[in-house]
C-alpha cells in the first residue's frame, strides 16, 4: 500500500477531542502506538478497524475508563489527565453492550439515570418524558425493558446516555445485531444529533454506516492510524475505478475490443473493464470516443472504490505496523 495517508489536523486548533500520541499497552502486546485524533465538534467520526485493532481501548481512553500509556488528550476543552471529572460531565458513553436493565421499566431506567446525573425530581422526570418520546418510546415507557426488541433497546440506551446533556457522545459499534430497519432508524437518531450541535464518535463493523453517516473517518490498524479523511478522500486513495461496457452483439464487442486500448476484456461475458478516475471530465472524454468511433455497448456502469476496497487494501496483512508507522508520520 503507498503511503498516501493524509495527515491529521493540527490538534492545537479547535477541536471536540483532540489526542496526541496516543499510547497503550497491556504487558508485552502495544494496542495503541502513538495515534493522534482531532475531531471538530458537531461533526461524525468515525473509527474503523478489524477486531482487536484497538477500537473500544480507544473510546475506553477517551471516556476516562482506562488510564492511556502516555499521549495528551483534550476533550470539550478539558484536559484528561488533569480534570477527568470534567470530561465525565461533557460526555456520554453507549458500550457494545447495552445498559439497559430488563428487570425494570424503560421509563425506571430513565430516571435511574436522572438520579445518577444529580437531576432534582422534577427535572428528572420531565427530561425521561422527553426523551423517551423524542425516540418513540412513549407508549412502551411502563413496560418491563426486557420485554423491547433489540431496536428498542438500543434506542433506550441512547435516550439514557442523553440524560445528562452530553455535548460529545461515544457510540461504540452501535448497530451491531440490529435488523436493517432498525440500523437506519438508529442512522436518524444520529443525524439528528449532530443538528443539535453534539459530536459524536462512532466505532463500527459496517462500513456503509460510516460511509453514510461520518463526516471523517479514520481507519485503525496495528494500533496505528494507517489512514485519515473524509469518506471520499479515503476512496481517491485505493485503485481500481473502472468503466464496464458490456455487449450482446460479439461483433460490437470485437470492434470494441480492437479499437479500445488498455481494457480487461472477459470475452465470456463480452464486457471491457477500462479504467476510470470516475471524474466528470474522463466519463465526457469516454462516452465522446465511443461515439466517434462508433462503438455502442448494450450497457454502460461505472464502479469507483468504496469503503470496503479501503478498508480491506489498508487492513491488509501485508500492511505491516512497521510500515504503517513510517506512513503515518
Amino acid at each position: 500500500m503507498p503511503s498516501s495517508v493524509m495527515p491529521m489536523p493540527s490538534a492545537q486548533s479547535s477541536a471536540a477531542i483532540a489526542a496526541s500520541g496516543l499510547r497503550k499497552s497491556y504487558g508485552d502486546k502495544t494496542v495503541l502506538d502513538g495515534i493522534d485524533l482531532h475531531i471538530p465538534a458537531g461533526s461524525v467520526f468515525a473509527l474503523l478497524g478489524p477486531n482487536g485493532a484497538g477500537k473500544t481501548t480507544v473510546v475506553k481512553i477517551l471516556s476516562t475508563l482506562v488510564t492511556p500509556d502516555d499521549g495528551q488528550v483534550r476533550i470539550a476543552g478539558h484536559d484528561l489527565a488533569a480534570d477527568p471529572q470534567a470530561v465525565r460531565a461533557a460526555i456520554g458513553v453507549t458500550g457494545q453492550f447495552s445498559a439497559v436493565d430488563g428487570l425494570i421499566t424503560g421509563e425506571e431506567n430513565m430516571w435511574l439515570m436522572a438520579d445518577l446525573h444529580h437531576l432534582p425530581r422534577t427535572e428528572g422526570r420531565r427530561a425521561a418524558a422527553e426523551l423517551l418520546d423524542r425516540f418513540d418510546l412513549a407508549d412502551a415507557a411502563r413496560k418491563p425493558a426486557s420485554t423491547y426488541s433489540g431496536g428498542m433497546k438500543r434506542r433506550l440506551d441512547i435516550a439514557m446516555t442523553l440524560m445528562g446533556s452530553p455535548r460529545i457522545i461515544f457510540l461504540d459499534e452501535p448497530t451491531t445485531g440490529l435488523d436493517p430497519r432498525s440500523r437506519h432508524t438508529m442512522w436518524q437518531i444520529i443525524r439528528e444529533l449532530v443538528t443539535t450541535g453534539v459530536t459524536v464518535f462512532l466505532t463500527t463493523q459496517y462500513l456503509e454506516e460510516a460511509d453514510q453517516l461520518a463526516d471523517r473517518i479514520a481507519v485503525l490498524h496495528h494500533g496505528a492510524i494507517a489512514a485519515h479523511g473524509t469518506p471520499e478522500q479515503l476512496k481517491r486513495m485505493i485503485p481500481g475505478g473502472h468503466v464496464r461496457l458490456r455487449f450482446t452483439d460479439p461483433a460490437a464487442y470485437r470492434h470494441a475490443t480492437h479499437t479500445l486500448h488498455d481494457t480487461t476484456r472477459n470475452d465470456d461475458a463480452l464486457t471491457l473493464h477500462i479504467p476510470s478516475d470516475g471524474t466528470p471530465h474522463h466519463l465526457r472524454t469516454l462516452l465522446d470516443h465511443l461515439h466517434t468511433t462508433g462503438i455502442e455497448a448494450d450497457e454502460i456502469t461505472l464502479h469507483t472504490p468504496d469503503l470496503d476496497d479501503v478498508f480491506l487494501a489498508l487492513t491488509h496483512p501485508a500492511n505491516q505496523p512497521d510500515q504503517q508507522k513510517e506512513d503515518v508520520r
